[in-house]
């Protein structure tokens, strides 16, 4: 029996398999996920984000337990640092998963962001496919916290929550250009710390002047502590009024095309490196490029557009033959 026929079968290890071959790009896999695509359509992915230390895993705790609670089933994906010995995830105080159901109604999986840019694991996106297509209701992807750059989350999920902390309060200027203005849903986490109604009333005067990416909605601000499970709850209802709001106003599908559109041009992108790599790593001696750059001879703008040229000249010939 093949992994995929697994995978249909409700195998949970083939799913994790799949995912395992998705983070390591392994030959295949493209073909997997095409025949997997078209099932994972109906599942809403929910990306919590934030800086480091702003209790997103307690929140995506509570929230799990919610969804379970209203018949949902539940996936996980929590984008850890990468760690520099084994390139696998560093996994923390993720979701306590003795609390949970061992019944298959949620999907834990840590994922290593391997080098990527923003909070999201390269492979996340492909990874929430995977889960939506085994059938899970809700994607939870809880995002490592890196700040501004952390921008990447609006092209893989639905709902963007952004949670804070009160001392995140001096930070709010520096992060509106970035982070402050994907967030559709805003947390103020760990109120019961001095400063929380300042930075809450802080950031829902803010919102109004920040350029948002809907401004049909007006982005709430929610003041939570997570530990102690307070309005968590309230945090749950108001995603799941975002979601109904979304595909009320046609919202919904509208993102999910510009999201189908960015994963072509991405897919399209990746073939084009990947081949230009292997073209470079083939015939190019990359050390003497470099030594080139050293000395003076060359620069890097110049040696990247001689060997794309070469590239592209070397592509042209093999077409003609």
């Amino acid at each position: 029996m093949s992994l995929l026929d697994k995978f249909n079968q409700k195998d949970i290890r083939a799913l994790s398999k799949i995912i395992s071959a998705i983070e390591d790009n392994q030959i295949g896999v493209q073909k997997i996920l095409g025949e997997l695509y078209p099932k994972a359509g109906s599942a809403v992915r929910i990306g919590i984000t934030g800086p480091p230390g702003a209790g997103k895993s307690t929140l995506v705790n509570g929230l799990a337990h919610l969804f379970l609670k209203h018949g949902k089933k539940v996936g996980v994906l929590a984008v850890d640092p990468t760690s520099p010995f084994t390139g696998g995830a560093l996994l923390g105080d993720r979701v306590r998963m003795h609390e949970f159901p061992t019944t298959g109604e949620i999907y834990f999986r840590s994922m290593a962001t391997r080098g990527a840019r923003g909070g999201l694991s390269a492979a996340t996106d492909n990874a929430a496919v995977a889960v939506g297509a085994f059938g899970y209701d809700i994607v939870l992807i809880e995002t490592v916290g890196v700040g501004q750059i952390e921008i990447d989350i609006i092209d893989t999920c639905d709902v963007v929550v952004v949670v804070l902390v009160p001392e995140s309060g001096d930070s709010i200027q520096t992060m509106k250009a970035g982070l402050m203005e994907i967030g559709d849903i805003f947390v103020v986490n760990k109120a019961d710390r001095p400063g929380s109604d300042k930075m809450v009333a802080e950031l829902r005067y803010g919102i109004g002047n920040w350029k948002h990416t809907n401004k049909s909605w007006p982005a709430p601000v929610i003041a939570t502590e997570a530990t102690h499970d307070k309005n968590v709850d309230k945090l749950f209802e108001v995603i799941g009024q975002f979601v109904e709001h979304l595909k009320t106003s046609g919202r919904f599908e509208a993102h999910r095309r510009e999201q189908i559109s960015k994963k072509v041009l991405s897919v399209l992108q990746a073939r084009f490196k990947r081949e230009f790599l292997d073209h470079v790593d083939a015939d190019t001696r990359l050390e003497a490029v470099v030594d080139d750059i050293m000395s003076g001879k060359s620069n890097p703008y110049l040696a990247g557009e001689e060997l794309y040229k070469k590239f592209e000249k070397q592509k042209t010939l093999r077409v003609q033959t």
